[in-house]
């Protein structure tokens, strides 16, 4: 197995979390793992990427444009911000969600409305979830990010018993069964 991983998303929607889960994912497997992130004034809600490498062996842990497998993306726009990374052939998993950056909340630029038409610019499927809706519905929107999880993870076929003791190592026990229960909602969403 060998996966570069973007997961990009904006500050607050766990994307350190997930890239945590990769990597334990990857020990469990018994691969080379290499993580980087890069905080865009997170705190802000501004951009957040992590960038996840497993292999048999892996040298560094950045991806350059045109070289992940998949971008994970928590938010659309995110997911457009970061699409040259992804390579033909690649995937797009978009979580249906709109976090206004504050350029638009200002009125100094609109959000884009063809977000989806542009990602089909590029050679890559995309795989669209409203993993938001899964956690309000189970009443906790903070587990949105583990129900696009549950949902990667059905998309790319990864050991899911594996997938779930990543993340029990990851999520502290007073969330673990409301993580559990947005990871098998948003798995058996696909």
């Amino acid at each position: 197995m060998k996966l570069n991983i973007l997961i990009v998303g904006v500050g607050g929607q766990g994307t350190l979390l997930a890239s945590k889960i990769f990597g334990n994912y990857a020990m469990l497997i018994n691969k080379d793992c290499k993580l980087s992130e890069v905080h865009g004034m997170s705190q802000r809600g501004g951009s957040v990427v992590t960038y996840v490498r497993i292999a048999d062996k892996v040298y560094g842990p950045l991806i350059d444009k045109k070289q992940a497998d998949v971008i994970i993306a928590f938010e659309e726009l995110e997911a457009l911000r970061w699409a040259g990374y992804i390579k033909d052939d690649g995937l797009i998993i978009v979580n249906q969600q709109n976090l206004y950056p504050m350029p638009c909340i200002i009125g100094k630029a609109d959000y884009p409305t063809d977000i989806y038409e542009r990602l089909s610019n590029y050679k890559a499927s995309v795989h669209k979830i409203n993993a938001l809706d899964i956690a309000a519905r189970l009443g906790n929107l903070r587990m949105t990010n583990i129900a696009v999880l549950g949902f990667a993870c059905a998309i790319l076929k990864l050991d899911k018993p594996t997938f779930i003791e990543a993340i029990k190592q990851s999520v502290s026990a007073k969330t673990l069964e409301g993580n559990l229960k947005a990871f098998e909602e948003g798995f058996g969403s696909v």
